[in-house]
């Protein structure tokens, strides 16, 4: 894209701001600048008019596959995962596109160390996981690693410094995130630099548009893949590619399936996997009305009791079908770096938006859900902060508890 064309582009779409400081840069800025420009998806800006609904629909619980239950048919359940594993029907996919921020670490948050005595790694740990379910059924099977912009490169060498923790590289593909631009409340999208637009991850819920954009779903065509299994950075106890959990899913003949969690209490912030107007769906914790999330039953127990823990499986012949679809998108209000009268200014407080596709949503399209009850002390260890709750300290308590050396 030339200057002309950008010129006229913004000026349609009501930003001829981003050109302000064109005149100031020198030939490799202003072929990043127009890059931006000429990638970025203006009619996203046509969300902020849109008016959330007040009311989340009729809820009603899910009937999930319980603990107990799973344990009855555990063999069952994991013979059947175990076909369709060493079938080479399954594929996994790694949400790795965030940083260590909140644990005051400045790097992406899977080269976190959260060992003790040695080093132990977020992506050492998760990579563990895949490499047990891969000896379990004889078959290493893709593994597709979302990141981001900021953090693909340092991602892609950690990984290769590190052997790729003695999976083989010839089935790990990385693919890049897309962008959404940040934008202020009326509507103008910030630069980040003078030369660059501030643009976002896209959300959780991008990440099979990403794939398939980024041409890595040539893979899943290749092999014959129809189901991959999604999981997020944060999670250090989790199962990848659990025979147990694909086994179900397949048996139970729905088209995806969520690993859940009981609730300590209604307070607690995860989505909850229930029915909305009859359809499987997952409220997250914001936007649960709090009647709703006290609610007990007959047991004591809460009614919307299963929290989601970012472990999912989807059959991509159905994902195929959420692309014409498209998910919405959701507006989140964050205080967004700029450049402001030629100086880049670091807002405290939110002062725009940013464009966010979530995961969740993907739930409500794919039809039945089946939701997969684990144990939380043994399969959910979130890292979210640094100290407190979901923190490094109750993940490495957690994990001493599950017998890792640390």
């Amino acid at each position: 894209m030339d200057y002309e064309r950008a010129k006229s582009l913004l000026r349609q779409a009501g930003q001829s701001h981003l050109l302000d400081y064109y005149g100031e840069l020198d030939e490799k800025q202003r072929n990043i600048l127009l890059k931006d420009i000429e990638k970025t998806d203006f009619t996203v800006l046509e969300n902020i008019g849109l008016k959330r609904a007040t009311s989340v629909g009729e809820l009603s619980p899910v009937q999930a596959e319980t603990s107990e239950n799973i344990s009855a048919n555990r063999e069952k359940y994991e013979k059947a995962g175990l076909e369709v594993l060493k079938a080479g029907k399954v594929g996994a996919v790694l949400l790795a596109g965030g940083q260590g921020t909140r644990l005051g670490f400045d790097k992406p948050k899977g080269m976190y160390d959260i060992g003790v005595t040695r080093h132990l790694y977020i992506f050492q740990l998760l990579m563990e996981s895949v490499k047990n379910a891969a000896c379990l059924s004889g078959v290493n099977f893709p593994l597709f690693i979302m990141t981001g912009e900021k953090n693909d490169a340092q991602t892609r060498t950690f990984f290769k410094e590190n052997g790729f923790f003695g999976y083989p590289e010839d089935r790990v593909y990385f693919f890049v995130q897309d962008t959404e631009p940040a934008c202020s409340y009326d509507g103008k999208i910030f630069l980040d630099e003078k030369y660059r637009l501030s643009l976002s991850p896209n959300g959780n819920g991008g990440w099979y548009e990403s794939l398939v954009g980024s041409g890595a779903s040539a893979v899943l065509e290749r092999e014959g893949i129809e189901w991959l299994n999604v999981f997020g950075v944060d999670n250090v106890l989790q199962r990848i590619c659990d025979p147990v959990f694909i086994g179900a899913t397949c048996l139970s003949g729905c088209e995806s399936g969520a690993k859940v969690v009981k609730k300590t209490c209604a307070e607690e912030k995860v989505g909850v996997l229930c029915k909305v107007d009859g359809k499987p769906s997952i409220i997250e914790y914001y936007d649960m009305p709090h009647k709703d999330a006290a609610l007990c039953g007959a047991d004591g127990g809460l009614v919307y009791r299963y929290g989601v823990i970012l472990n999912y499986l989807f059959k991509v012949e159905k994902l195929n079908g959420t692309l014409g679809k498209k998910l919405p998108y959701h507006l989140a209000e964050k205080a967004i770096p700029h450049i402001e009268n030629g100086v880049r200014v670091l807002p405290t407080q939110p002062n725009g938006y940013k464009f966010e596709k979530l995961v969740v949503d993907m739930i409500s399209l794919t039809g039945d859900c089946l939701a997969f009850e684990v144990e939380r002390n043994r399969e959910f260890a979130p890292v979210k902060n640094k100290t407190g709750v979901d923190s490094v300290e109750t993940a490495r308590a957690l994990l001493n508890e599950n017998g890792v050396q640390l």
